[in-house]
């Protein structure tokens, strides 16, 4: 009877220390693929995390608690996203996720964190169309990036025909139709707009340049627009060499391609081409020295910083704040706590989140110059994210307010709202 006792008091504080520990432990989910097509962006993001949480446990953790990872690896496989979120939520029981970089993963994860009110933080450029109260958007939307783009393209370089080449899923489709219509509007012929998709990983590029280089046949001047994701972008940049295709000849500006991207290739012959993001290595600024600093003493100094990298930092330290400010790792509390956090970017400025979840940020137009960095040769000041375009009529009506409306997607001519964004 003694044994038995000892035996099951044993058991019961093993258990306790097990749920002190537990108890003790804020646990955030870090939902990057590791392997596939995508693993050339988001590995970067995952190694990001790990060393933001890293230095926030030597500050002593949030709350008197330590920070833990829970990694996981959707494996560029969409629907792998949803079964890997719901795991994250409902058996490692995480407080938050940072995750995803395509808008289709992201798609895929809507549902999940809105049923099981999760909180994920997103840190790449979108399409917008979008504002989840269950998502912090602390990447570009278009305003911040492909409108501003555009009309760097129209007002700077003179650029009369279109190339807009794009991965085909959801974000590259989206955000080219809101660039058709913008174009429209400013005079541009149906004619002079060449729209093509490829698929993840695509590898012949041989006759998409071509028909480009066609494009301008006519002496007029043509720019390529590029929203090509993920490893297929080394082919297509190759090709263009292979073209001998200068930036002087045909620009591109890109969406998708940063430091990190650039790493793997020869830019001999990309120097002159663009970019735009809100935030570059190349960016002067004390804060962006110190984070630089940090990342090679833990990573390597041939590693490389990028504008999601640089979202992830401002929406990981937002959410400690909101997390200290609110006194608990609560969702609803945190998301409340959210709106109108500021903390500075890496470019010298003051990032502020919004009530429809999306960062003001500032655009950066770069050349790729020969050591794989950019020359940054555009700046603004900050732009306040858009969660739905004025470009498209369906959205134009559309506003987010989750603060005073408590809605994503409010419909201003017929003052409704719908609630759930997961199947719009």
């Amino acid at each position: 009877m003694t044994l038995r006792i000892t035996t099951a008091l044993v058991g019961a504080l093993a258990f306790a220390s097990s749920a002190m520990a537990a108890d003790d432990t804020i646990k955030i989910g870090v939902l990057h693929s590791l392997s596939g097509t995508m693993a050339i962006s988001e590995t970067t993001l995952k190694d990001t995390m790990m060393l933001l949480i890293e230095e926030q446990n030597a500050k002593g953790g949030i709350l008197g608690k330590q920070l833990e990872a829970v990694v996981v690896d959707p494996a560029s496989d969409w629907p792998l996203f949803a079964e890997k979120a719901r795991e994250l939520l409902t058996v490692e029981e995480v407080d938050v996720m940072f995750g995803c970089w395509t808008s289709v993963s992201r798609k895929s994860v809507l549902p999940v964190i809105e049923e099981l009110n999760g909180l994920l933080f997103y840190p790449v450029q979108y399409e917008g169309e979008e504002s989840s109260k269950n998502v912090f958007y602390t990447g570009a939307a278009p305003n911040q990036q492909a409108i501003p783009a555009t009309d760097y393209y129209l007002e700077e370089l003179g650029v009369e025909k279109f190339a807009l080449l794009g991965t085909d899923y959801v974000y590259p489709r989206t955000t080219n139709n809101i660039l058709e219509s913008y174009l429209k509007g400013k005079g541009i012929a149906d004619e002079d707009i060449f729209v093509n998709y490829t698929p993840f990983g695509h590898s012949d590029w041989s006759k998409i340049v071509a028909d480009v280089v066609a494009l301008g046949a006519d002496g007029k001047k043509v720019g390529v627009i590029s929203t090509i994701n993920g490893d297929a972008n080394i082919g297509f940049y190759k090709e263009l060499a292979a073209a001998g295709i200068s930036a002087d000849d045909i620009p591109v500006v890109a969406f998708s391609v940063g430091e990190e991207e650039l790493s793997g290739l020869d830019t001999t012959n990309l120097v002159g081409h663009l970019a735009a993001w809100n935030y570059f290595q190349s960016a002067e600024s004390e804060a962006n020295d110190a984070f630089i600093e940090a990342w090679k003493a833990k990573m390597g100094e041939e590693r490389v910083t990028n504008d999601p990298m640089e979202a992830t930092f401002i929406g990981f330290n937002m959410w400690v704040n909101a997390v200290e400010q609110a006194g608990t790792t609560d969702v609803d509390s945190v998301r409340s706590a959210m709106w109108g956090q500021e903390y500075p970017n890496l470019t010298g400025g003051t990032a502020v989140m919004g009530t429809n979840h999306h960062l003001s940020k500032p655009v950066l137009i770069g050349e790729i110059t020969d050591d794989g960095q950019f020359d940054i040769i555009s700046q603004t000041a900050e732009v306040p994210g858009d969660a739905w375009t004025d470009f498209l009529p369906e959205s134009a009506v559309l506003t987010s307010d989750w603060k005073d409306l408590d809605c994503g997607m409010y419909n201003t001519a017929t003052s409704t709202c719908v609630q759930t964004l997961s199947n719009y």
